[in-house]
């Protein structure tokens, strides 16, 4: 789910593992207007109006983490039909596992290899890892937006219609031959 380390984080909300209680806790997280742009020069959007989340963070054994919550998001897009302005309701939950990035990466190779036994049951993706004891709940929120993103969002209504026109009978490929073929029936 997550994106490359290198892409920019316009959207930070970093909750330290250690710190959590063990009952838990709750975030709501609302972009600022600073932050939502540069959410959406990343995302290629038009604007985005506004971005919320809404997190519970509950500590599991073994170092694990589970996030659970609700994302919702106004975008605003061009519809690729009629390149009229648009905008788009986005509301996405979220239940995610944790885990340091050693078992991490243990549990993500034993999955890929089919070895998904060590993996405890209520774990059915490999987890995300956790990066130096944070998990940036921003960044996660930002994530679940942007793979919420319709890539090709048309206005509602909008129907695409190409233009067919009937194809020339004289405009083919063997046009040309079949002109020398009866110019030399002609002679």
């Amino acid at each position: 789910m997550s994106r490359p380390d290198t892409a920019p984080d316009p959207w930070r909300a970093p909750v330290i593992v250690a710190q959590i209680p063990d009952a838990g806790l709750h975030r709501e997280l609302e972009a600022s207007v600073a932050e939502r742009q540069a959410m959406a020069e990343v995302a290629g959007l038009r604007e985005i109006l506004s971005a919320h989340a809404s997190f519970d963070v509950v500590p599991k054994s073994g170092g694990r983490v589970q996030v659970t919550g609700l994302v919702r998001g106004r975008i605003g897009q061009t519809c690729v039909v009629t390149l009229d302005p648009i905008e788009t309701e986005i509301e996405e939950e979220v239940d995610l596992m944790f885990a340091p990035e050693a078992e991490a990466r243990r549990l993500a190779d034993l999955i890929e290899e089919g070895q998904d036994d060590e993996a405890p049951p209520e774990v059915d993706d490999p987890p995300e890892p956790i990066t130096g004891g944070i998990i940036d709940l921003g960044r996660l929120a930002t994530d679940v937006l942007f793979l919420a993103i319709d890539p090709y969002p048309r206005k509602e209504g909008a129907v695409f219609e190409a233009e067919v026109t009937a194809p020339d009978p004289e405009d083919h490929p063997f046009a040309v031959l079949k002109a020398l073929q009866d110019k030399k029936k002609e002679q």
